[in-house]
């Protein structure tokens, strides 16, 4: 469960009769706990409580009292021997009328009446595996209001499954969005008297709800229509008093759905929340899911933090801007060429979504406005910063909906803020009729024509909220002279997860520029995108990305591209979790990359909370100077070849698990043609696994087994049901996978993938009873010096900036990690010496059987002989490099960079000029 429906789940607890008796397993199944956890603990088996209520372990100690006795009751959950013993994060107790909690860990408390408990909901979201990150407290209202049009809209879609329809999902869509505004008005004094909207809902729409959607479509009439048009439009006398909004935000017709009993008090229950604390930076996306089929799963929990917004929208611009505000300090003049400056600035995000990054930029920016007009001696003046200045893309039409809308309440949230209501509402009806979110594919439209360089008459995809009409209107934007940033949170598709429509639309940016535009990561059009708008203007643009973009193959094609076009990066933040609130949801790992065309200034490489400041910035995100490193199909510095294990789909008869292995050789098959068959888990994790290992020779005395015979028949037949004709060849041979490899005497495995917590690369030694799967690499018969380079430090610190990474983890590559490794020259005495080493880190390895690899490269756990052994190969190894240990990764990279970039030179002349555009922007 998300907290939404979380939220959802405890109201309804909140409303029913209170049970004294039922109310601890309710309360725990609303935050998720299964049928059979509940169970249990009825019966007793996982209950632990001393006091008579329901106690579950490491969690929970819930106990019913007596009416006014619930302070007295929590004080004794508290001193429960019980609740201690069982680790209990929350303390709770309740008598029907009161309701007392505290977390033990924090020692944060609430108290409040039963009624008023759902209101705390975030307070006890641990509970549910999901972390009170503050801006579940600080969004509490955002969720309720998510949660409550949730049901609404449920509802009505089933009493109107034509409304669900694509045809008609348009004008579902529109009415959430009309209901949106209306609520917010009537709490904020746009409309005249708070509550007035819902409170006419109630009067005029009968109790059976027969004639709700009509009240509905009236009120939507009367907002559409100017007062002196009313009277000959019919509209009633109940419905005068709501204002023109116009904006078009009611235009295109007044039609409703029904609404059923339920329809009806769910619309009257979303209308009695508290709508002045909505938050556009976060709501927008969060109601975005209610709409949405595909992400309704994670209602509530898609949508970007408002700190994670600005580590793209600091440093890209906003941080300049408080640091001109710094400089001015109370001069009148320069405050007044900072306004200037910033009432000139577009933000333009071509991914907007709901328009989180322009909503934050929005506010920001007036914040800064407010705070000159303060220092200034002009509190009252009005901002200079239009809405329209705001641009953004949207590929789908309700998210961009709800962008022009959170920009509408957060442009009149600041009024309210920085010049007071009464001055707000002065100017906030009737809305404008300008459009400032373009509907459509952000990589097939025309940047330039959407956010121009300078002047005005901006020709845009619609005028008004909703519509997209043919001749498009222009409006009035005065920008001669002013910045433009670009920045935003493209979808993130990695090769292997590209739908044909995104290939389709990487092959429309990249097609006349590079032939390997099928290896770019659909983020990377984007750039390219931003790259050649700046061929027309100067537009310094940021976005978040994964971090694949800057690793593995991206870079020889997608950087190779942005540098010879004369892009440089101006700020980066390296890797970290971009992630969500839902359960168990792992986040995606990314990186934000800022660039821009300037070659002077200062760069900033940020990491976590620390900040560098740098002269340049590589592909890489490190501050060395490079020449891009491109993968290459045999080593350029080394002999010894790696290669991948065996490839085995469509395999699966001639793999065995470890007691169907057992099973055959006591029915006497032969143990030689049984071999281990491991990839990067089974090795690193001591897992077996085993394989068939038949030479033709070996098939007749195998079908001698009823089982294998079966195995292999199965092998055949999964190799001909396939429409792959390469694979149906296979099927001739289906006793051996597609490659016999990997069996030599000895062999280096290489694992693919390892935790980027572990100290060292976890390489290791197999033999020839041990076959690598196609999850792996090895080196066959290699010498064993080979061993000591790839267990290095100096490797690792590679493979970190070269090489892909699954998430966080390292995912070697031997094309990028081992055969473009810039090893020096080694005399016979260095690979003597590097043997010696390898030798000593397997022996070390040796003392701690049957300890595995995950066990011994724990970085809290290594042993201290294995740490050593590791510690003496580095010296050994970056002794050979620069006569002495280095001190740290930063000066690793920056030896093996340069020797690199110098050994390629000498190898290979450099080639090619900037690169001129080849695609519109």
């Amino acid at each position: 469960m998300n907290a939404v429906e979380i939220e959802q789940a405890i109201t309804d607890l909140a409303e029913q009769p209170f049970d004294p008796a039922e109310f601890p397993y309710a309360f725990l199944e609303a935050f998720g706990n299964k049928a059979t956890t509940i169970k249990r603990l009825r019966a007793g088996a996982s209950n632990k409580s001393d006091l008579g209520g329901v106690l579950q372990t490491s969690n929970v100690h819930i106990l019913t009292c007596d009416v006014g006795r619930v302070t007295q009751t929590l004080a004794a959950l508290k001193a429960s021997p019980a609740t201690a013993k069982a680790k209990a994060k929350f303390i709770l107790a309740t008598d029907g009328a009161n309701f007392e909690a505290e977390d033990l860990t924090s020692g944060g408390t609430v108290a409040c009446a039963f009624k008023d408990f759902p209101d705390h909901f975030g307070f006890f979201l641990p509970l549910a595996d999901i972390s009170t990150v503050r801006q579940i407290s600080e969004n509490a209202f955002d969720i309720r209001a998510t949660s409550r049009l949730n049901r609404l809209y449920i509802e009505l879609l089933k009493d109107n499954p034509e409304w669900g329809t694509a045809e008609r999902r348009h004008d579902m869509n529109k009415l959430m969005a009309r209901l949106i505004f209306c609520f917010f008005a009537e709490d904020t004094d746009i409309f005249v008297g708070k509550g007035r909207f819902t409170d006419t809902l109630a009067q005029m729409s009968a109790r059976d709800s027969s004639n709700t959607h009509e009240v509905l479509a009236t009120l939507f009439r009367a907002m559409n229509t100017k007062r002196e048009d009313r009277t000959v439009a019919k509209i009633p006398r109940w419905a005068e008093d709501f204002p023109y909004v116009n904006g078009q935000l009611f235009s295109g017709g007044d039609e409703v759905p029904r609404f059923s009993k339920i329809a009806r008090s769910y619309l009257l229950h979303v209308g009695g929340l508290d709508w002045t604390k909505i938050n556009p930076d976060i709501f927008g996306s969060m109601i975005q899911a209610v709409a949405e089929d595909e992400e309704r799963g994670e209602l509530g929990m898609h949508y970007t933090s408002f700190p994670n917004i600005l580590k793209v929208l600091n440093p890209l611009f906003l941080d300049d801007l408080r640091e001109k505000l710094e400089e001015a300090g109370n001069n009148a003049r320069m405050l007044l060429n900072l306004r200037k400056r910033i009432a000139k600035i577009r933000v333009f995000d071509p991914a907007c979504g709901s328009g989180n990054f322009l909503v934050i930029a929005y506010k920001e920016m007036r914040a800064i406005e407010a705070e000159v007009n303060q220092r200034r001696g002009e509190p009252d003046r009005a901002s200079e910063i239009p809405v329209t200045n705001f641009r953004g893309i949207e590929l789908r039409d309700f998210p961009a909906e709800i962008a022009r809308l959170a920009l509408v309440i957060a442009e009149y949230q600041c009024d309210v803020l920085y010049r007071g209501q009464k001055l707000a509402l002065a100017e906030f009806l009737p809305l404008r009729n300008e459009n400032w979110i373009t509907c459509g594919n952000a990589l097939r439209l025309d940047w330039l024509g959407i956010c121009p360089p300078a002047g005005t008459g901006v020709k845009v995809q619609a005028d008004d909220f909703f519509e997209t009409p043919l001749d498009q209107a222009e409006i009035d934007f005065e920008n001669e002279g002013g910045e433009t940033y670009i920045c935003g949170n493209p979808p993130f598709s990695g090769t292997r997860k590209q739908t044909d429509e995104q290939k389709a639309d990487l092959e429309a940016v990249f097609a006349n520029i590079t032939s390997k535009w099928k290896n770019v990561d659909y983020v990377g059009a984007w750039l390219l995108k931003a790259a050649l708008y700046n061929q027309h203007c100067n537009a310094r643009f940021a976005f978040v990305a994964t971090n694949s973009l800057c690793q593995g193959q991206q870079v020889p094609i997608t950087w190779s591209i942005l540098g010879e076009m004369g892009c440089h990066i101006r700020f980066a933040h390296t890797s970290f979790v971009w992630s969500n609130l839902a359960k168990n949801r792992a986040g995606v790992t990314v990186i934000i990359v800022g660039l821009d065309f300037d070659e002077s200034g200062a760069r900033t490489i940020l990491t976590g909370d620390s900040r560098r400041t740098v002269t340049h910035i590589n592909p890489y995100l490190t501050e060395h100077r490079i020449k891009i490193v491109e993968a290459s199909r045999r080593p350029l510095f080394v002999e010894p070849v790696m290669d991948y294990g065996v490839y085995y789909s469509k395999s699966a008869g001639l793999i065995l698990e470890p007691p169907e292995k057992e099973a055959l050789l006591q029915e006497g098959f032969p143990a030689n043609l049984v071999k281990s068959f491991l990839g990067s888990t089974e090795f690193i994790n001591g897992e077996p696994r085993y394989c068939l290992w038949l030479g033709d020779d070996d098939v007749a005395l195998a079908r001698r087994y009823p089982s294998v015979a079966s195995r292999i028949d199965a092998v055949r037949r999964d190799r001909l049901a396939t429409e792959d004709k390469a694979v149906n060849k296979l099927a001739t041979r289906p006793h051996q996978f597609r490659e016999r490899k990997g069996d030599e005497a000895t062999k280096i495995f290489v694992p693919i993938v390892s935790s980027e917590n572990r100290e060292y690369f976890p390489v290791g030694l197999a033999d020839g009873a041990v076959i690598p799967t196609n999850k792996a690499f090895y080196m066959g018969n290699s010498p064993l010096w080979c061993l000591s380079i790839l267990a290095s430090r100096l490797h690792l610190a590679w493979i970190a900036a070269i090489c892909g990474r699954l998430r966080s983890d390292f995912s070697y590559s031997n094309t990028l990690g081992w055969n473009t490794f810039p090893a020096p020259t080694l005399t016979e005495k260095n690979k003597a010496d590097l043997t010696r080493c390898a030798e000593d880190i397997l022996l070390a390895r040796e003392h701690h059987f049957p300890a595995t690899i995950a066990d011994l490269y724990d970085p809290k756990n290594m042993p201290a002989d294995l740490r050593a052994a590791h510690d003496r190969n580095d010296e050994v190894l970056e002794r050979i490099y620069v006569g002495r240990r280095f001190k740290n990764d930063t000066e690793r990279l920056e030896k093996l960079f340069d020797l690199y970039t110098k050994m390629i030179a000498s190898a290979a002349p450099a080639k090619g000029k900037k690169r001129k555009a080849g695609a519109n922007a």
